[in-house]
């Protein structure tokens, strides 16, 4: 599982914005080299480039370095990594230790636009390993759980808010319990280009080991689930989704009426799974022991 890095952020002297300087030595044991805050318990602030991008969306205008923070890298919802989980990029190697602070009232953020999205998204890390990093370096999980996931809902409804979407914190659930690292639902309408273009990009940048969308696989006009997979993949993997549909037959017989798909794209998997949160909890229940063996092949790390 890999991010990017969009920006390299220090403040020479505290109380100062941080500013983006593109490229920086991280020094083992203390941090940003010429950062102010470098040297202290909380090493290294990281926080995700989506989040921000989410929070330039609601009008605020924000640059990098504005939250305080010294990486800002894309691919990585950090609030969901436990504390110990280890990033790499080139040779530095950080720690996560702190999830969220307080944030302070002399916060640049927080005096303009009211709100400030350090205390709830970001997180501190300690220098295991030192070396350069550089705006446009990929950044890589090699500590954590074993396998990585991520979460697309389909729906029309549930994306306006006319309805609570269930489907995906119950797949959210089951994955947990297996063990997996799951990096965020996405809630999205029942629009194709949309879907895809979620697909590429959740693969692309965020590298899972698998994709699991919800919902948007049947006979509804709107449904276009497995459009948008096909158009994603990279190489089919119809297994997966006939061996579902096979065994949801043994359940209801209105199995057969579903469109899933199960297709690859690079080293990530993109599984279709019901709409309904009960299917999709037997769905995954079922198929979680056979990606023990699979996901691995898939990664290059096993025997087929």
């Amino acid at each position: 599982m890999k991010g990017i890095i969009r920006a390299v952020c220090i403040s020479e002297k505290k109380g100062t914005p941080k500013i983006d300087i593109k490229s920086v030595n991280i020094i083992e044991n203390f941090g940003l080299q010429n950062d102010a805050h470098a040297g202290s318990e909380r090493q290294v602030s990281l926080l995700s480039w989506d989040k921000v991008e989410d929070f330039k969306k609601s009008g605020a205008d924000v640059t990098a370095g504005d939250f305080g923070e010294n990486l800002l890298i894309e691919g990585f919802d950090f609030k969901t990594f436990p504390v110990g989980t280890k990033f790499k990029c080139n040779d530095v190697i950080l720690e996560i230790i702190q999830i969220g602070k307080k944030c302070h009232s002399a916060c640049t953020v927080t005096q303009r636009t009211g709100k400030c999205i350090m205390p709830s998204e970001g997180v501190f890390a300690r220098v295991l390993h030192g070396g350069k990093v550089s705006v446009g370096d990929e950044i890589e999980l090699i500590e954590g759980r074993r396998f990585s996931a991520s979460v697309l809902v389909a729906s029309d409804r549930c994306s306006k808010g006319e309805r609570e979407d269930k489907s995906g914190p119950v797949i959210k659930e089951v994955l947990e319990k297996a063990g997996y690292l799951v990096t965020g639902i996405t809630l999205l309408p029942d629009d194709e280009e949309g879907l895809y273009k979620t697909l590429c990009q959740l693969t692309d940048v965020q590298k899972p080991d698998v994709i699991f969308t919800s919902g948007s696989t049947g006979f509804s006009p709107r449904d276009m689930m497995p459009e948008a997979t096909k158009r994603a993949a990279t190489k089919d993997a119809p297994g997966i989704a006939e061996a579902l549909r096979a065994y949801s037959m043994t359940i209801t017989p209105r199995a057969m009426l579903s469109r899933a798909a199960s297709v690859i794209r690079n080293k990530t998997l993109i599984i279709n799974m019901p709409g309904s949160p009960k299917a999709g909890k037997e769905c995954l229940e079922y198929i979680l022991p056979v990606l023990e063996h699979g996901i691995p092949v898939l990664r290059g790390e096993g025997d087929a």
